[in-house]
């Protein structure tokens, strides 16, 4: 252990920890830009300097260790005068537009600018603008590019897919597509993680509000909205509400508001994505060789993107499930056009995702099974959702609850848990169970694939077969046990992965809390509100056995194949 003085506050700690973390241990926390722990400490903002009694230059925070007897001052007026230099100097490279930015409100510079007092500027501005084709799902502003390296450092070691690099040399020096490729070239994955760690509006996703709310204000157009479960757990923290409050209810009355025709839950596909998911796990166990082991899960955009990329020999292995945000906008465009008596091509139907990747996904090959067109129309993120409530003036807190319409709007808590790690191989085994053995199990039984350890292991008695499961979140993670499954050290038949760490709810598309992970707080809230559901099982569903009974047949069906369905090497 270590004592030094902070401020005039003496404290020990560990004789490894950081200036920064030993002033955060007695409330003091250091202004930064850059760092990310444990994935960025490489002082490249130069925001966190201190000044060290005895010592002539100014030392980084972040990077730097404390020594026995340190007299540390974190603003003493020499650091605020470097502070505020660096960040000026920061400032004549970045687009200062603020009131145009997507982040304005939520600009880790821009508070830091504001909160230091860099009214106006000594230095010449030199913004670099770079070329980019805004037709792909993620948008990079190389004018608001700080160089603060975190979108590269996400992407290698957390996802990585060493998507991006630094190019240039000197007073040149920028951020870019690695080696020189396109985005398109590029194995991105569209996950996102690199917009919701950027701390400025650099990058961010395509947005699609104006094409929503042209659709809304057409009258020839039926629009049809779905609700993502992760939704739920995040749309109400950029208004300052609790869970409580900005539950999926209330959002539900929002998006009414706003003039949606209808207004559903992509739980409702998620209930039917098991359905059709366990149907096809159960038929690969129970008949060895006709289809390659382990099963993969199929929900993830960002996955798939991945798989296709890195691992397009595992595209027989995984399952031909569409996600649910798919299955939702084929049974819209087919079932419920049918019902409502209109032809699909005049429903709009919309989604609201945690997800980036989902933006990419409504366009691909086959997602227009129901022959109308894109199965869905347009999928917005959660961010997008929040920016088009602030556009309606909307006050959340004072909206009443309404409810989801249906028969589209039935779910249930196996349905729910879909937006957490570990929610997709549970609901599945809920129902995969009662297709082995006629009976339901304690819904509770497969707890052990929950939880936020990057990669679980669990193996479960149903109907007499144990079955070998694995859970992974993260590609980086997801990295490591493909290549363990290759080496023979690791051996499954069921196998869940979602592209963001946490799970839907650390989707790239959720709100950014700048330098914190979110994910953990959010999951809790859907794992509540499957114990609060009265009805736990997908197959328990009464809105999905009526489609069944009305319409689809049964799981596995040639109708079903043909909507709910995709071929993976077809897509490309």
């Amino acid at each position: 252990m270590v004592t030094v003085t902070i401020d005039g506050i003496q404290v020990t700690v560990a004789e490894q920890a950081t200036i920064m973390e030993a002033a955060e241990s007695v409330g003091v926390r250091i202004p930064r830009l850059c760092f990310l722990k444990g994935i960025n400490e490489i002082s490249a903002c130069r925001v966190c300097l201190v000044e060290i009694e005895g010592r002539k230059r100014l030392m980084t925070a972040c990077n730097n260790t404390v020594e026995p007897g340190m007299v540390i001052h974190t603003n003493s007026p020499r650091v605020r005068r470097a502070r505020r230099t660096n960040v000026q100097l920061i400032l004549s490279q970045h687009d200062c537009r603020c009131a145009v930015c997507v982040r304005s409100g939520n600009c880790a510079l821009q508070t830091l600018s504001n909160d230091l007092g860099c009214i106006g500027n000594p230095y010449k501005d030199h913004i670099e603008r770079t070329p980019w084709d805004e037709s792909f799902g993620l948008i990079r502003d190389n004018a608001k590019c700080i160089k603060c390296m975190r979108c590269i450092q996400i992407c290698d070691k957390v996802q990585t897919l060493n998507v991006w690099d630094v190019c240039n040399t000197g007073s040149r020096t920028t951020v870019n597509v690695a080696n020189g490729r396109s985005i398109h070239q590029a194995h991105c994955s569209l996950c996102g993680q690199c917009i919701t760690h950027c701390p400025v509006g650099a990058l961010r996703e395509r947005d699609d509000t104006d094409k929503v709310l042209a659709a809304l204000h057409d009258p020839d157009v039926i629009t049809v909205v779905q609700v993502a479960p992760a939704v739920r757990a995040a749309w109400g923290e950029r208004f300052g509400l609790e869970p409580g409050v900005a539950n999926e209810k209330r959002l539900a009355a929002i998006l009414r508001h706003m003039g949606f025709n209808y207004v559903f839950d992509t739980n409702f596909g998620a209930d039917l994505t098991i359905m059709e998911e366990s149907a096809e796990f159960v038929h690969r166990l129970t008949h060895p060789g006709e289809a390659p082991m382990p099963m993969f899960t199929s929900c993830c955009p960002g996955w798939m993107r991945f798989a296709k990329s890195e691992y397009p020999e595992l595209l027989p292995h995984i399952s031909t499930c569409k996600s649910p945000q798919q299955m939702f906008g084929a049974v819209t465009k087919s079932y419920f056009a049918q019902k409502l008596g209109v032809e699909p091509r005049r429903i709009c139907c919309v989604s609201i995702m945690p997800c980036t990747a989902k933006k990419a996904e409504v366009t691909l090959p086959g997602m227009d099974s129901a022959g109308a067109g894109q199965d869905v129309d347009f999928a917005l993120t959660t961010r997008e959702l929040e920016r088009m409530i602030r556009a309606e003036a909307i006050q959340p807190h004072r909206m009443p609850e309404g409810e989801f319409d249906m028969p589209l709007g039935e779910y249930t808590g196996a349905g729910v848990i879909f937006g957490a790690t570990g929610g997709v191989m549970e609901a599945a085994l809920r129902t995969a169970y009662k297709m082995v053995t006629g009976k339901n199990p304690d819904p509770d039984v497969f707890y052990k694939v929950r939880g936020m350890q990057p990669w679980k292991e669990a193996q479960f008695n149903v109907g007499g077969t144990v079955v070998r499961t694995a859970v992974v979140h993260g590609l980086g993670n997801t990295r490591t046990l493909i290549e363990a499954m290759k080496r023979g050290e690791a051996e499954y038949d069921f196998v869940e992965v979602m592209a963001c760490p946490g799970g839907c709810v650390g989707g790239g598309g959720q709100p950014i809390h700048d330098g914190e992970e979110y994910a953990q707080r959010r999951a809790p809230v859907l794992y509540q509100l499957d114990r609060e559901k009265p009805v736990r099982f997908s197959h328990d569903n009464a809105q999905i056995v009526r489609l069944y009974e009305e319409f689809l047949g049964q799981p596995g069906s040639a109708l079903a194949h043909e909507l709910l369905h995709v071929d993976h090497q077809a897509q490309g």
